[in-house]
Protein backbone atom coordinates (compact mmCIF):
# COMPACT_ATOMS: atom_id res chain seq x y z
CA UNK A 1 0.00 0.00 0.00
CA UNK A 2 1.35 3.45 -1.14
CA UNK A 3 2.45 6.17 1.27
CA UNK A 4 0.94 9.49 1.44
CA UNK A 5 4.32 10.63 1.28
CA UNK A 6 5.02 8.48 -1.93
CA UNK A 7 1.85 9.55 -3.70
CA UNK A 8 2.79 13.51 -3.13
CA UNK A 9 6.58 12.58 -4.85
CA UNK A 10 5.29 10.58 -7.53
CA UNK A 11 2.60 13.48 -8.11
CA UNK A 12 5.73 16.09 -7.92
CA UNK A 13 7.74 13.88 -10.68
CA UNK A 14 4.61 13.48 -13.43
CA UNK A 15 3.69 17.22 -12.74
CA UNK A 16 7.23 18.16 -12.89
CA UNK A 17 7.56 15.98 -16.15
CA UNK A 18 4.34 17.57 -17.75
CA UNK A 19 5.99 20.98 -17.34
CA UNK A 20 9.17 20.88 -19.02
CA UNK A 21 7.14 18.68 -21.66
CA UNK A 22 5.03 22.13 -22.08
CA UNK A 23 8.25 24.11 -21.77
CA UNK A 24 9.95 22.05 -24.54
CA UNK A 25 6.42 22.71 -26.67
CA UNK A 26 6.85 26.38 -26.19
CA UNK A 27 10.55 25.97 -27.38
CA UNK A 28 9.70 24.83 -30.86
CA UNK A 29 7.25 27.14 -31.45
CA UNK A 30 8.98 30.40 -29.79
CA UNK A 31 11.67 29.85 -29.02
CA UNK A 32 13.57 29.96 -25.64
CA UNK A 33 13.86 33.65 -24.99
CA UNK A 34 9.86 33.66 -25.12
CA UNK A 35 9.51 30.59 -22.73
CA UNK A 36 6.78 31.85 -20.03
CA UNK A 37 6.20 30.34 -16.92
CA UNK A 38 3.24 31.93 -16.87
CA UNK A 39 1.86 30.52 -20.77
CA UNK A 40 3.44 27.06 -19.41
CA UNK A 41 0.97 27.28 -16.23
CA UNK A 42 -1.85 28.75 -18.97
CA UNK A 43 -1.80 25.74 -20.98
CA UNK A 44 -1.30 23.23 -18.49
CA UNK A 45 -4.65 24.38 -16.97
CA UNK A 46 -2.34 25.73 -13.41
CA UNK A 47 -2.61 28.89 -11.77
CA UNK A 48 0.41 30.19 -11.98
CA UNK A 49 1.37 30.69 -8.16
CA UNK A 50 1.43 26.70 -8.27
CA UNK A 51 3.76 26.02 -11.16
CA UNK A 52 6.14 28.69 -9.27
CA UNK A 53 6.12 25.66 -6.56
CA UNK A 54 8.06 23.39 -8.91
CA UNK A 55 10.36 26.28 -10.68
CA UNK A 56 10.78 29.64 -8.86
CA UNK A 57 11.29 30.94 -12.27
CA UNK A 58 11.76 30.94 -15.70
CA UNK A 59 16.11 30.43 -15.18
CA UNK A 60 15.24 27.12 -12.93
CA UNK A 61 13.59 25.95 -15.71
CA UNK A 62 15.43 27.05 -18.27
CA UNK A 63 18.09 25.42 -16.59
CA UNK A 64 16.37 22.52 -16.05
CA UNK A 65 15.61 21.92 -19.56
CA UNK A 66 19.00 22.53 -20.26
CA UNK A 67 20.17 19.62 -18.04
CA UNK A 68 18.03 17.55 -19.31
CA UNK A 69 19.33 17.98 -23.15
CA UNK A 70 22.83 17.86 -21.76
CA UNK A 71 21.61 14.79 -20.63
CA UNK A 72 19.92 13.01 -23.09
CA UNK A 73 22.62 14.24 -25.71
CA UNK A 74 25.06 12.52 -23.35
CA UNK A 75 23.58 9.68 -22.77
CA UNK A 76 23.15 8.49 -26.75
CA UNK A 77 26.33 9.25 -27.28
CA UNK A 78 27.54 7.21 -24.34
CA UNK A 79 25.45 4.64 -25.75
CA UNK A 80 26.46 4.58 -29.34
CA UNK A 81 30.26 3.91 -28.13
CA UNK A 82 29.66 1.24 -26.01
CA UNK A 83 27.74 -0.63 -28.70
CA UNK A 84 30.28 -0.37 -30.82
CA UNK A 85 32.63 -3.05 -29.90
CA UNK A 86 36.57 -3.58 -30.57
CA UNK A 87 36.66 -1.23 -33.65
CA UNK A 88 39.20 0.91 -33.25
CA UNK A 89 39.22 4.69 -31.66
CA UNK A 90 39.11 6.85 -34.91
CA UNK A 91 36.00 4.46 -36.05
CA UNK A 92 34.77 5.14 -32.15
CA UNK A 93 35.22 9.05 -32.67
CA UNK A 94 33.06 9.06 -36.01
CA UNK A 95 30.36 7.10 -34.54
CA UNK A 96 30.07 9.42 -31.47
CA UNK A 97 30.36 12.00 -34.06
CA UNK A 98 27.27 10.64 -35.88
CA UNK A 99 25.41 10.11 -32.69
CA UNK A 100 25.73 13.78 -31.60
CA UNK A 101 24.82 14.97 -35.01
CA UNK A 102 21.83 12.06 -35.15
CA UNK A 103 20.42 13.22 -31.98
CA UNK A 104 20.63 17.36 -32.93
CA UNK A 105 18.63 16.53 -35.86
CA UNK A 106 15.99 14.43 -33.63
CA UNK A 107 15.91 17.17 -31.08
CA UNK A 108 16.72 20.52 -32.81
CA UNK A 109 15.26 22.92 -30.45
CA UNK A 110 16.72 21.25 -27.90
CA UNK A 111 19.96 21.57 -29.81
CA UNK A 112 19.49 24.87 -30.51
CA UNK A 113 18.84 25.46 -26.46
CA UNK A 114 22.34 24.03 -26.12
CA UNK A 115 24.16 25.03 -28.62
CA UNK A 116 22.34 28.01 -30.59
CA UNK A 117 22.49 31.58 -29.45
CA UNK A 118 22.22 32.59 -25.69
CA UNK A 119 19.21 32.95 -24.08
CA UNK A 120 18.94 37.16 -23.45
CA UNK A 121 19.28 37.34 -19.42
CA UNK A 122 20.01 34.09 -18.69
CA UNK A 123 23.33 32.83 -17.38
CA UNK A 124 24.04 29.17 -17.14
CA UNK A 125 24.65 27.93 -13.24
CA UNK A 126 27.70 25.65 -12.19
CA UNK A 127 25.37 22.80 -12.69
CA UNK A 128 24.83 22.52 -16.41
CA UNK A 129 28.68 21.87 -16.43
CA UNK A 130 29.13 18.06 -15.37
CA UNK A 131 26.27 17.36 -17.84
CA UNK A 132 27.27 19.53 -20.88
CA UNK A 133 30.70 17.91 -20.52
CA UNK A 134 29.90 14.17 -21.43
CA UNK A 135 30.18 14.10 -24.63
CA UNK A 136 33.62 15.62 -24.23
CA UNK A 137 34.49 13.76 -21.85
CA UNK A 138 33.58 10.92 -24.16
CA UNK A 139 35.85 12.03 -26.84
CA UNK A 140 38.65 12.51 -24.85
CA UNK A 141 38.34 9.18 -23.31
CA UNK A 142 38.18 7.85 -26.84
CA UNK A 143 42.24 9.65 -27.60
CA UNK A 144 42.98 8.50 -24.26
CA UNK A 145 42.33 5.00 -24.88
CA UNK A 146 44.32 5.11 -28.24
CA UNK A 147 47.50 7.47 -26.68
CA UNK A 148 47.54 4.52 -23.73
CA UNK A 149 47.69 1.56 -26.55
CA UNK A 150 49.34 2.40 -29.28
CA UNK A 151 49.93 5.93 -29.46
CA UNK A 152 48.81 9.28 -31.78
CA UNK A 153 49.74 11.37 -34.18
CA UNK A 154 50.90 14.43 -33.32
CA UNK A 155 52.15 17.81 -35.18
CA UNK A 156 54.15 20.12 -33.35
CA UNK A 157 52.53 23.61 -31.73
CA UNK A 158 53.10 27.05 -32.83
CA UNK A 159 55.47 28.71 -30.04
CA UNK A 160 53.15 31.35 -29.38
CA UNK A 161 50.59 29.07 -28.97
CA UNK A 162 52.83 26.67 -26.34
CA UNK A 163 51.70 28.31 -22.87
CA UNK A 164 47.87 28.03 -24.27
CA UNK A 165 48.15 24.43 -24.75
CA UNK A 166 49.82 23.68 -21.81
CA UNK A 167 47.16 25.44 -19.74
CA UNK A 168 44.34 23.87 -21.49
CA UNK A 169 46.05 20.38 -20.65
CA UNK A 170 46.25 20.70 -17.04
CA UNK A 171 42.72 22.03 -17.32
CA UNK A 172 41.08 18.92 -19.63
CA UNK A 173 43.45 16.10 -19.55
CA UNK A 174 46.92 16.30 -17.72
CA UNK A 175 47.54 12.50 -18.78
CA UNK A 176 47.54 13.92 -22.63
CA UNK A 177 49.86 15.94 -24.59
CA UNK A 178 49.44 19.25 -24.65
CA UNK A 179 49.49 19.08 -28.85
CA UNK A 180 46.84 16.62 -28.47
CA UNK A 181 44.40 18.19 -26.26
CA UNK A 182 44.88 21.38 -28.66
CA UNK A 183 43.42 19.45 -30.87
CA UNK A 184 40.92 18.00 -29.34
CA UNK A 185 39.36 21.44 -28.52
CA UNK A 186 39.53 22.45 -31.83
CA UNK A 187 37.75 19.09 -33.38
CA UNK A 188 35.14 19.74 -30.77
CA UNK A 189 34.22 22.99 -31.28
CA UNK A 190 34.30 21.94 -35.27
CA UNK A 191 31.66 19.06 -34.63
CA UNK A 192 29.11 21.19 -33.17
CA UNK A 193 29.69 23.87 -36.11
CA UNK A 194 28.94 21.11 -38.61
CA UNK A 195 26.14 20.00 -36.75
CA UNK A 196 25.04 23.62 -36.13
CA UNK A 197 25.51 24.05 -40.32
CA UNK A 198 23.09 21.54 -40.74
CA UNK A 199 20.57 22.10 -38.38
CA UNK A 200 20.80 26.10 -38.85
CA UNK A 201 20.48 25.59 -42.73
CA UNK A 202 23.85 26.91 -43.64
CA UNK A 203 24.42 24.11 -45.44
CA UNK A 204 20.95 24.31 -47.77
CA UNK A 205 22.35 24.96 -51.44
CA UNK A 206 25.60 23.71 -50.53
CA UNK A 207 25.64 19.97 -49.11
CA UNK A 208 23.09 17.61 -50.58
CA UNK A 209 24.82 14.17 -49.75
CA UNK A 210 25.13 15.62 -45.90
CA UNK A 211 24.94 12.18 -44.13
CA UNK A 212 28.56 11.09 -46.04
CA UNK A 213 29.60 14.66 -45.99
CA UNK A 214 29.49 14.49 -42.01
CA UNK A 215 31.10 11.34 -41.81
CA UNK A 216 33.92 12.12 -44.14
CA UNK A 217 34.56 15.40 -42.08
CA UNK A 218 34.06 13.35 -38.88
CA UNK A 219 37.14 11.12 -39.65
CA UNK A 220 38.86 14.23 -40.72
CA UNK A 221 38.30 15.46 -37.31
CA UNK A 222 39.17 12.07 -35.95
CA UNK A 223 42.54 12.29 -38.02
CA UNK A 224 43.18 15.99 -36.79
CA UNK A 225 43.45 14.43 -32.94
CA UNK A 226 45.87 11.62 -33.97
CA UNK A 227 43.45 9.26 -34.81
CA UNK A 228 44.35 6.41 -37.26
CA UNK A 229 42.19 4.15 -39.34
CA UNK A 230 43.42 0.51 -39.89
Amino acid sequence: MSTPQGARARARIEVTAAIKEEARKQLAAEGAARLSLRAVARELGMVSSALYRYFPSRDDLLTALIIDAYNSLGETAEAADAGEGDIGPARRWVGVCEAVRGWALAHPHEYALIYGSPVPGYSAPEATIPPASRVGLLLIGIVRDAYGRHGVARDRLPAELEPEARRMAADLAPDLPPEVVTALVAAWAQLYGLVGFELFGQFNNVVVEREAFFRHAAARLAHGVGLVFP
